[in-house]
């Protein structure tokens, strides 16, 4: 049977104009999880030319429910607006983006075909569903299929004509998979979620720069939070830096760190278990003077202790990262030619540690400050420093700062301090 609905087959490759095939390959294993799977297996086959032929994406979740298909994929063509995808705020549940990862195979292969088994109430059942390129706005389904005797739901995706190689895969697909994959891994790591490739687990480890575990102590009540911190090597694409808060080892709330929005490549993220949790509420503390009715909220003194600990651990870890992207941040002005031309070795030697020292520290404290600026723009900025620093005007450098960034108290302090200290400058 073949049913085809209103939004034209381009329009949908319009819609998903944004996506490439490390992203669309993504798309399918979210699905998976989705569906509530554990394990992924990702296998492919490569010809004597290095091009795919074949490319398969299985997984163990509850599979597609026959009964109710025009339910899960009508939605999803209706409209370009409808194929969105609108990703939850405040959890790691990918529910509304398994139907636009249905259609993003189109970037790497010309036709799809899923092998689904699922359990309905006369038991498990087997069907398949047939979508290509050229028809993204139709799809095929046979749901007449004898009954599965397997006793295992899952889902495995086919793709024919591929337009993607082996080493494209090897080589971007899945160091794409393993930085979009990791701070997930990482949450279920108690459920032993994994992503097979060609038979071997896909080391997430690999994008770990440092993982530290601890416990967080609150006294008065006698709360214990039980903490995994990681630092990431690379991003974590859409994900960015967040807060987990788990109860028993599954996933209640999520929300960004302290440090999410620093402009610098402290990529982290924080699990934080306890059963304080279990009957947390973590939106009345959004709305001015509601109450938490049952458990504790953003409000109770264990969890206004919990982020404050959290906050200076993290600005601890993040200290140490900043000076050493500061002297990188040095070494990339040196090579590129961004600092000023002497007139005299002496007048260099004079002049140009002061202006490195207050480089440095102005990066370690706003990294946003050196972000995005071109070449001539950061000679610019970097000459005006040096120009007011021959001026000596110290309390006008300041300032200018204290204006540009939000500083809070300690680091206006040590902005000051820094500045104060520089040795005095003559034209």
């Amino acid at each position: 049977m073949s049913v085809r609905v209103n939004i034209t087959s381009k329009g949908i490759q319009k819609v998903l104009k944004n996506y490439n095939e490390k992203q669309a390959i993504a798309e399918y294993i979210w699905n998976g999880f989705d569906a509530n799977a554990t394990t992924i297996q990702v296998d492919y086959e490569a010809n004597s030319l290095g091009l795919l032929e074949q490319l398969t994406i299985a997984d163990n979740g509850y599979g597609i429910n026959f009964d109710r298909l025009q339910q899960k994929f009508d939605p999803f063509f209706e409209s370009e607006k409808s194929i969105q995808i609108v990703a939850p705020k405040h959890t790691s549940k990918m529910h509304g983006r398994n139907g636009v990862g249905r259609l993003t195979f189109f970037t790497f292969a010309h036709d799809a075909v899923w092998h689904t088994t699922y359990q309905s109430e006369q038991g498990f059942r087997y069907g398949e569903i047939h979508i290509s390129t050229g028809g993204l706005n139709s799809y095929s389904h046979n749901f007449t299929a004898a009954p599965s005797s397997s006793g295992e739901t899952g889902t495995t995706v086919s793709f024919t004509n591929l337009r993607i190689s082996q080493q494209d895969v090897e080589e971007t697909v899945l160091p794409f998979l393993i930085n979009e994959f990791c701070w997930f891994i990482e949450l279920n790591k108690q459920k032993n979620y994994s992503v097979i490739v060609n038979g071997k687990a896909l080391d997430f480890s690999s994008n770990i720069k440092t993982l530290e575990e601890f416990n967080i102590f609150y006294p008065d009540t006698a709360v214990t939070f039980k903490i995994k911190y990681v630092h990431w090597k690379e991003n974590l694409h859409k994900e960015l830096s967040k807060y987990y808060f788990l109860a028993g080892g599954e996933e209640i709330y999520k929300d960004y760190t302290t440090l999410n929005k620093k402009s610098d490549d402290y990529f982290h993220s924080v699990y934080i278990d306890s059963d304080f949790f279990r009957d947390f509420d973590f939106k009345s503390f959004e709305n001015e003077g509601q109450v938490a009715i049952f458990g504790a909220a953003k409000s109770s003194a264990e969890y206004r202790f919990l982020i404050k600990a959290l906050t200076e651990y993290l600005k601890g870890k993040r200290k140490p990262f900043l000076k050493e992207c500061a002297k990188r941040l040095i070494e990339t002005y040196e090579q590129d030619e961004i600092f000023p031309v002497y007139a005299t070795e002496r007048e260099k030697e004079l002049r140009k540690p002061a202006l490195v020292n207050l480089i440095k520290a102005l990066y370690e404290i706003e990294p946003k400050l050196f972000s995005s600026l071109n070449t001539d723009q950061k000679k610019t900025f970097v000459r005006l420093i040096d120009i007011l620093m021959r001026s000596n005007l110290r309390d006008e450098i300041f300032e200018m700062f204290n204006g540009m960034i939000e500083l809070e108290a300690e680091e206006q302090d040590e902005l000051l301090q820094l500045i104060k200290g520089l040795e005095a400058l003559k034209n």
